[in-house]
């Protein structure tokens, strides 16, 4: 039975309404979007924190407004063996992100002539067939040139092309999710939001993916994605927020928090909360760094501990390295750190052994305190203390002689 109208003629009826006055009205639409992909990507996958799983619904928004980017992050999905969910999450960010170029292995000329000004995404399975072993990472050195390059907007690759064979400038700007077995080389992992999964256990339930099932919804939600972003490009291409993290890692991650700026609600905070703890996760797990680093701080406690001379020999600093049963030195190569394994590993530092006078004219190689004051304060600061005073009163080693 038909419902009687309202005869009113108080009510009128509505007038159409605009994009804007959509917009105006659910002002939240960004944020309840992602809430969504989140979500659906959670359906299907579980991530190894919650940090993780923002950071991945983050990424995948923000490949909707690559042309308004400045850096296009990596997305390494790594983990340490098989059936850790690094393939399904690829097949749900597969039908999420814009413009899905998925491949499980390619050559640096099909990617070249795939990016243009507005470029796919790009979607690499089994990531560790290509840079797994060092023969494969040398067959490989080309691509991975391409995915440092591309992380950064206006630096293209030039090559040699057509009949003329005259230099052709092809685009390497485009963003990019790699998977597999394992971690990828350190140059691509200091440019990628690093996803380290882990398989389930025992009592974690999910979804199984059903491509006939289940794609037509993602790609509703990849089309709404789109229709969110896309006007927002000139917002976003003018957004300059404010990151949690410094230099390389801010370029990398702050495509995610711009989509989180633009979402607004509880995603700025989110997004900036899984930046500071991924980044420092991540910090942990760089372990050469991390090793040098610890040799730094250990080499500065020896000199204290021997009343900070102005010169050390490098068997008197070896003896005091090596006397700490807690530190790895002991352990280091086959029969502990040698003097060829520290000169080694302060290289990088500009840290070298000379040879110095000693005490009765004697001569012996020795490292010079002073030669280590920049990188101590540049890689492990000493924590300032509540009584440590004006800086310019510290210590301020003697000049070499």
């Amino acid at each position: 039975m038909p419902v009687d109208e309202p005869t009113s003629s108080a009510t009128a009826p509505a007038p159409p309404t605009s994009a804007t006055d959509e917009e105006s009205a659910r002002p939240d639409e960004g944020a309840l979007l992602l809430d969504e992909l989140r979500a659906a990507i959670a359906r299907y996958v579980i991530l190894p924190s919650g940090e993780a799983l923002t950071a991945v619904t983050l990424w995948v928004a923000a490949t909707h407004i690559q042309p308004a980017l400045q850096h296009a992050p990596r997305l390494a999905v790594v983990g340490p063996a098989k059936r850790c969910g690094k393939s399904r999450l690829l097949d749900v960010i597969t039908e999420t992100v814009r413009e899905p170029l998925i491949t499980v292995n390619t050559s640096p000329a099909v990617v070249f002539r795939a990016i243009g000004d507005d470029p796919p995404t790009l979607l690499v399975d089994e990531a560790d067939t290509i840079f797994g072993s060092i023969k494969a990472a040398e067959k490989n050195e080309e691509l991975r040139g391409l995915l440092n390059a591309g992380h950064q907007r206006n630096r293209p690759a030039l090559r040699i092309s057509g009949p003329e064979h005259k230099p052709q400038a092809f685009p390497t700007f485009a963003m990019a999710a790699l998977a597999g077995i394992g971690d990828l080389p350190d140059t691509v992992m200091d440019r990628a939001v690093v996803i380290r999964m882990q398989r389930r256990k025992d009592g974690e339930r999910v979804d199984q993916f059903r491509s006939r099932r289940d794609i037509p919804a993602l790609h509703g939600l990849r089309d709404r994605l789109t229709a969110w972003l896309r006007p927002l490009m000139d917002t976003a291409a003018d957004l300059v927020p404010p990151m949690p993290v410094q230099d390389r890692a801010a370029d990398t991650w702050e495509p995610l928090v711009i989509v989180a700026e633009l979402a607004d609600g509880t995603w700025p905070e989110q997004a900036r909360t899984a930046c500071a703890a991924m980044c420092a996760a991540e910090a942990g797990n760089d372990d050469e760094s991390n090793l040098k680093t610890r040799l730094l701080q250990d080499i500065r406690r020896a000199f204290a501990r021997c009343g900070d001379p102005d010169i050390m020999r490098t068997r008197d600093l070896l003896d005091e390295l090596l006397r700490d049963q807690e530190a790895p030195w002991a352990e280091y190569g086959t029969a502990g750190l040698s003097p060829r394994h520290l000169g080694i590993l302060l290289k990088d530092f500009d840290i070298k052994a000379a040879t110095h006078r000693f005490e009765g004219g004697r001569q012996a190689k020795g490292f010079a305190r002073l030669r280590f004051i920049d990188a101590w304060a540049r890689y492990c600061p000493e924590e300032p203390t509540a009584d440590s005073g004006d800086e310019n009163d510290a210590h301020v080693p003697s000049p070499l002689p």
